[in-house]
């Protein structure tokens, strides 16, 4: 075993040399950072968080030492936004949805790995989670980053975003909680403008003023889908939108809520 001071410079030394191989290399070197990490003893069982049951209503809280501002990502993917996001926000509190086995695991090994104590990961029905299960004025931001498109007409009841789920968002946001969404999907995008724009509780703000608070830190690139998008020469669509502070006597003066 390396004595204190030892150790402390082994540390060092591997911090000096994981910086200078990312300056020639990049970023792709996670798993040695994390290795070293002086607190990389979570475990993906720590990170991952299950829905309650049928009937039941999540606690977000409950599942971190200490409360925090919370926010949710619908469709976390690999788990590249949460991550920036929460490394530089380590006073927030996050939860990452993702229904794909295999990206819900890596995920949570991912943050594991990082040692990020500032997320969890659950892996459910994420339509189902915010209706029926989240609490209301418990999100402060919620971000929806290229939500499956389902582009065959038969299938676009499958698409997330619905007048219902929009009614259930403003719900669970606080008052002038904001709403972020990007898509690569045009004729879907136009479908979720059309659905938020209906319910005249948000307030579109532009995209700039809402990711300067609610983005990612400065070395973020985009998520795989947008990198990958990018590429291919697609437009990428974005909005943000404020749910208003007086949403109550806005929805009772339309007849909504």
């Amino acid at each position: 075993m390396l004595s204190g001071g030892k150790s402390r410079v082994r540390r060092s030394l591997v911090r000096s040399t994981y910086l200078a191989a990312k300056l020639l290399f990049g970023q792709g070197l996670e798993r040695t950072q994390a290795k070293h990490d002086d607190a990389a003893v979570l475990t993906i069982a720590d990170v991952m968080v299950e829905a309650p049951s049928d009937g039941g209503v999540a606690d977000p809280m409950s599942w971190f030492a200490e409360p925090g501002p919370f926010e949710l990502e619908i469709g976390c993917g690999k788990g590249g936004f949460l991550l920036h996001r929460a490394r530089a926000n380590p006073e927030l509190r996050f939860l990452g949805i993702e229904w794909k086995n295999e990206y819900f695991r890596y995920t949570a090994d991912r943050m594991a790995r990082w040692a990020i104590r500032n997320v969890r990961v659950m892996r459910t029905d994420a339509a189902h989670f915010v209706r029926a299960q989240l609490p209301a004025d418990c999100v402060s931001i919620l971000h929806l980053y290229h939500p499956d498109p389902w582009p065959k007409k038969r299938h676009h009841k499958r698409r997330l975003v619905q007048p219902d789920f929009v009614r259930a968002v403003s719900r669970c946001l606080l008052p002038s909680g904001l709403w972020l969404i990007q898509s690569d999907h045009a004729e879907y995008f136009q479908q979720i403008e059309e659905a938020i724009g209906a319910n005249l509780v948000f307030r579109r703000i532009p995209w700039d003023d809402a990711w300067n608070e609610a983005g990612a830190d400065d070395d973020w690139s985009g998520t795989n889908f947008e990198i990958k998008y990018r590429r291919e020469g697609r437009a990428i669509h974005r909005a943000a939108y404020e749910l208003l502070a007086d949403r109550q006597a806005t929805a009772d003066s339309v007849g909504i809520g």
